[in-house]
């Protein structure tokens, strides 16, 4: 059976950046302080993230030192965030219930229709089930590449209308546990495309034209992202001690 993403691997500095962003990565998980255990980087790596994700969506990406967070694109991307370790297993096996709980908690605060949680806008379907299959075993592409698949067609699909954003991030950051390519979910990636939120925005249209220089323009930022994730982890680490 023909691999639908292998071809991806033949644009050009595709196969290098992947090489390249897996080094960086791999790196982080021999930190000396990410052998012992790596749970504190974990976890500062996840709010991290999610700070970072709300911000790219509009939200107040700052934590109030005192009271509740208010802002509702921070609050569920949190939210997000500290479900994606216990959604991993459904992710694997069924990757749009997956989708569909995230939403949930992604965007609670932003409808007053507590029907529309969860449940993907019509005309979505085909393409969600499409994805779905990749995530489960239809293609052996390394981590980098699915990761970026997942990650581009779910900002290109908007497949629920609300908080669609933060659920491609949580979704990517999912496919990276998942693909083994951030077993422990050390990096912050998120962070690469809040600081060049321009630069992540033009990527992502450049996938969804799905013309090949768009789809290498974008698989090549989340490369470099990797990297500059990895690199915000081995601050955590160093950090940690």
């Amino acid at each position: 059976m023909t691999d639908p993403l292998a071809p991806l691997l033949d644009l050009e500095g595709v196969a290098a950046a992947v090489k390249s962003a897996q080094d960086a990565v791999f790196a982080v998980h021999r930190h000396p302080a990410n052998l012992r255990a790596g749970a504190a980087t974990a976890a500062e790596a996840s709010v991290r993230a999610a700070r970072a994700s709300a911000g790219i969506d509009g939200g107040d990406p700052d934590i109030p030192a005192e009271g509740s967070v208010s802002d509702p694109v921070l609050a569920g991307s949190l939210r997000v965030a500290e479900a994606v370790e216990s959604l991993l297993p459904v992710w694997r096996r069924a990757p749009l219930q997956a989708l569909a709980k995230l939403h949930v908690l992604a965007a609670a605060d932003l409808t007053a229709d507590a029907d529309s949680l969860g449940r993907p806008r019509q005309g979505t379907a085909e393409r969600l089930e499409l994805l779905g299959q990749l995530v489960t075993g239809a293609t052996s592409v390394p981590g980098p590449v699915l990761t970026a698949v997942v990650h581009g067609e779910l900002l290109t699909l908007r497949p629920f209308g609300t908080a669609d954003g933060v659920l491609a991030r949580a979704a990517a950051r999912l496919s990276m546990v998942a693909t083994g390519l951030d077993p422990k979910a050390l990096t912050v990636p998120e962070v690469a495309c809040f600081r060049h939120v321009r630069k992540y925005t033009a990527a992502a249209e450049a996938f969804a034209s799905g013309e090949p220089d768009g789809v290498r323009e974008w698989l090549l930022f989340c490369c470099q992202s990797y990297e500059t994730g990895a690199r915000e982890a081995t601050g955590i680490a160093d950090s940690a001690g």
